[in-house]
């Protein structure tokens, strides 16, 4: 695709002014390395630390499949009854560190139903692990998507098992300093375990940076960070999910129409309150979000897929 056909599926004035009347606090857009769009709301969203939600899920799927390669993981068909020996000799045993990649452990989880959007239960237990463990099996693994941010401290507990660091100080190692990801914050529960679901602050821009390594398949620069395979496995439709948002891979949503991908294939992060990574490959198009949107989270899904997704479509 040529510089002048890049810019010209894009209508700038009409994005910017939709961006700008509400509380994104960044975006940017880039296409085969070019800087298509940028807006910043303030003289501080480029520089300060951003809560980013749950797109903390996606870089921390990035931190299982570096672990793997690593060989601290040996693969995903493992039983989390070898790291939590609790549940052996439960129904829980059956669960592999891919269902809780994917979502689908099969207990009992409220987070998208009577708990509103948010594990506030976990939260207030004083073991989340234990709590998130004690959930009644309702399904067979494997069998159903419910979201579930509990998968995901389980996640960060077992590389903090098999790593013998905390999940910051891993990813700081083997993902952020090869980014040039220079500051950052993450926080932990009470015992310790970083929060795999939600905790993590970063600079805006930075969302950008882990848009491009996903984009490269792993590499960046021309170092590889993550494996190609890994990229390709974790942004690729194992569940389909809730129909406003998509389909589910390892820990990465998948723009789809009823339970089929779309074409051009589309891949994201997300995160309460506004916060996207999305990117689509056959394009070498990247989008992010970094906003203060919490009644509003999917305005920047709704924005990407209106004024940039479907006119690249069109353009094409």
């Amino acid at each position: 695709m040529s510089p002048n056909i890049q810019k010209s599926f894009l209508d700038i004035e009409q994005l910017s002014q939709q961006v700008s009347r509400t509380k994104i606090d960044y975006c940017e857009v880039i296409q085969s390395g070019q800087v298509l769009f940028t807006h910043t709301r303030n003289s501080h969203s480029k520089d300060k630390l951003h809560k980013i939600n749950s797109v903390t899920k996606s870089v921390l799927s990035l931190l299982i499949g570096i672990a793997i390669d690593r060989g601290e993981l040996e693969n995903i068909e493992a039983s989390i009854s070898d790291y939590f020996p609790d549940v052996k000799q439960t129904l829980k045993q059956d669960v592999t560190i891919e269902h809780l990649l994917t979502m689908t452990p099969g207990w009992d989880w409220q987070e998208m139903g009577d708990w509103g959007g948010l594990p506030s239960p976990m939260i207030n237990s004083p073991n989340w692990v234990n709590f998130i463990l004690a959930q009644p099996m309702k399904y067979s693994p494997g069998k159903r998507m419910f979201y579930d941010s509990g998968c995901s401290h389980l996640l960060s507990a077992i590389l903090q098992k098999v790593t013998g660091l905390k999940t910051a100080e891993y990813a700081e190692k083997y993902l952020f300093k090869p980014l040039g990801i220079e500051q950052y914050r993450w926080y932990s529960d009470a015992k310790g375990i970083v929060i795999g679901g939600f905790g993590l602050e970063l600079k805006a821009p930075d969302l950008m940076k882990i848009g491009k390594l996903a984009l490269g398949k792993g590499y960046l620069n021309g170092s590889r960070i993550v494996p190609e395979r890994w990229i390709a496995d974790s942004t690729n439709a194992h569940h389909h999910t809730y129909d406003h948002i998509g389909s589910y891979g390892y820990h990465w949503w998948i723009v789809a129409s009823d339970d089929k991908p779309t074409s051009p294939a589309c891949y994201f992060a997300m995160g309460y309150g506004g916060q996207y990574i999305f990117v689509v490959p056959e394009h070498e198009l990247i989008a992010v979000f970094a906003s203060t949107l919490y009644k509003h989270t999917f305005l920047p899904y709704r924005l990407f897929k209106e004024l940039i997704y479907s006119r690249l479509i069109q353009a094409k």
